[in-house]
């Protein structure tokens, strides 16, 4: 169970990556139609918070915003995430 859910916690960050690159390849297209802030953020929330900061800093993308960058630190303290961590630590 404990490898399932790591594997989870993978593919959710390698999504969450994706998406913010994703997200920065329409940004640089005039009139595109562009990830929402509100998605990004929910994949920050459910545990997709390193690729999200992998994405922030390697794509460049959403760091000039300050209020985004707010949320995705309050959300990246309240994700689920730590709650899989702990577990694992205490044996699971």
């Amino acid at each position: 169970m404990d490898r399932l859910c790591w594997a989870l916690v993978l593919l959710l960050n390698a999504v969450t990556l994706a998406v913010y690159g994703f997200d920065k390849w329409r940004a640089r297209r005039p009139g595109a139609r562009r990830v929402p802030e509100r998605t990004l953020l929910w994949l920050v929330l459910l545990g997709g918070w390193v690729g999200a900061w992998l994405g922030m800093a390697w794509f460049r993308h959403k760091t000039q915003k300050a209020s985004f960058r707010r949320w995705a630190v309050l959300w990246t303290l309240l994700s689920p995430f730590w709650l899989l961590v702990w577990w694992s630590l205490r044996g699971g």
